[in-house]
């Protein structure tokens, strides 16, 4: 009787401690939702759509040949950018008297205060045969010293997250409702930036159970854009990437080749469904020839797909 009764009291003392255990795991999850939803300060913001704000340049990183990280001070240490997540800006400029605009996403949020960082690939004269001029814009950027200014105009665009899986599709004026706790994003080569800015938003909100699938498309390896920052969202297990590149190294290469196929869509992002979205920015052709007409011929909903 003794014994029974001893073992009985350690069988209610593990299911109490398990009990408490979750109950304090919980309370963690809840505590730190909570620091994410309250603790933003509420500062001034930089952005007007109606106004061009001159931004001075106070940082150029270079990342690899041809892709720079240009870092922007905004009005003061205490701004922040006020881009809304899934929108973007323009930067515009004067350019040999021709007022250039290009539309960029930052791969800072509203969390970093007093600056803003972009992560841009140059288009350098006389490399593509089909381009010979180069990018106006990015060679612009890529001759501005420390000290000189742009002005940048936003926010822009159609898309945006308003948290935990839902999103809004912007269309002459009405907004309509996307859900996708299972969101896959195919991006091909600048592309990629819109794509980790909604995927950082989710990914810093303990509470956002979304599941992410990337398919990320280049010309060779060593053209993956912030490829470190993608590994590191890949140590969460929301966070799922996988690569395809037109020109693959010998050996060593443990993802696809080639374009954005119909098997590489059905392996790598989440299967068509109620809960599913997609997200889709890089080149057109890309997105008018492999994207669009696969995602169609697997079966994905036109209702569920958004491209940037």
């Amino acid at each position: 009787y003794i014994t029974n009764n001893l073992r009985l009291s350690k069988r209610d003392m593990d299911a109490n401690i398990k009990i408490v255990a979750g109950v304090t795991a919980m309370a963690c999850i809840s505590l730190a939702s909570l620091y994410f939803l309250l603790g933003k300060k509420k500062r001034p913001v930089t952005l007007n759509p109606d106004v061009k704000i001159p931004l001075k340049l106070i940082e150029k990183q270079v990342i690899n040949h041809d892709t720079r990280k240009f870092r922007f001070a905004l009005p003061s240490e205490d701004h922040i950018l006020g881009l809304p997540v899934g929108n973007h800006l323009a930067l515009i400029a004067t350019i040999n008297g021709e007022l250039v605009a290009r539309s960029y996403t930052p791969v800072s949020s509203d969390d970093d205060v007093g600056y803003m960082d972009l992560v841009i690939k140059v288009y350098f004269k006389n490399v593509h045969p089909k381009f010979p001029d180069g990018g106006k814009l990015t060679q612009y950027l890529e001759n501005m010293k420390i000290g000189d200014t742009i002005d940048v105009r936003g926010p822009k665009g159609k898309i945006r997250y308003e948290g935990n899986g839902q999103y809004t599709l912007r269309n002459k004026g009405v907004r309509t409702p996307i859900s996708g706790k299972k969101v896959g994003m195919i991006a091909g080569g600048s592309g990629i930036t819109p794509m980790l800015q909604v995927a950082a938003e989710i990914l810093k909100n303990p509470s956002d159970n979304s599941q992410i699938y990337l398919l990320f498309a280049n010309q060779t390896p060593e053209d993956i854009l912030c490829q470190d920052i993608i590994e590191k969202m890949n140590e969460d297990k929301r966070f799922n990437v996988w690569y395809t590149v037109d020109r693959a190294p010998e050996q060593g290469w443990k993802y696809d080749t080639g374009f954005v196929t119909a098997e590489m869509i059905s392996s790598h992002l989440p299967a068509p469904g109620p809960d599913t979205a997609v997200m889709m920015c890089g080149p057109p052709p890309m997105i008018k020839f492999a994207c669009l007409p696969n995602l169609e011929k697997l079966g994905y909903s036109e209702d569920c797909l958004m491209v940037f």
